[in-house]
């Protein structure tokens, strides 16, 4: 089985993959790591060298191939990964979605601790507030088309939804 977590940055996407891809004992793959991996150089590095719309055509590249693998996992995608290039298409053809939901103010917190967010360097908190806003509201119809939603997700939570479909 497939499963993609899909998410804004901070939703747990990472956190709860590796979790759940432990406890399912089925590789986790990380498709941000995997993009690093394939360019040989950090995402915000591919951003400012090559700019948005090159990295979204290689994640979306990227996220294919892994798509149509015969290998099982849990996979954190990007943020945006879906919502690009027929991400969520892909992701829904090939394996099991779930939409980690999650509020403002808890991306916020998270978002803070992690500098590796090319779209989300922002140092004001309201500043960075607006755009979360902002970018949820433009993904969240991408989001939505999920097989499993769950809001303020937990592992436990997960299983659960995943148990359900099974």
């Amino acid at each position: 089985m497939k499963i993609f977590l899909i998410g804004m940055p901070g939703s747990g996407k990472t956190t709860l993959g590796k979790e759940l891809a432990s406890h399912l004992l089925v590789d986790f793959v990380d498709l941000d790591a995997e993009i690093e991996k394939a360019e040989q150089r950090s995402i915000p590095e591919i951003f400012s060298q090559r700019g948005e719309e090159y990295f979204r055509i290689l994640e979306a590249r990227l996220l294919g191939e892994w798509a149509g693998s015969t290998s099982d996992f849990v996979m954190a995608t990007g943020g945006g990964a879906p919502c690009f290039y027929n991400g969520m298409e892909t992701i829904n053809q090939y394996g099991l979605s779930v939409f980690l939901d999650c509020s403002v103010s808890t991306l916020i917190e998270r978002v803070k601790k992690n500098q590796e967010r090319p779209l989300l360097l922002i140092s004001d908190e309201n500043e960075l507030k607006q755009k979360l806003k902002r970018m949820l509201e433009a993904r969240m119809e991408c989001y939505r088309q999920a097989r499993i939603i769950i809001e303020n997700p937990s592992l436990h939570g997960l299983l659960k939804k995943i148990k359900a479909i099974n």
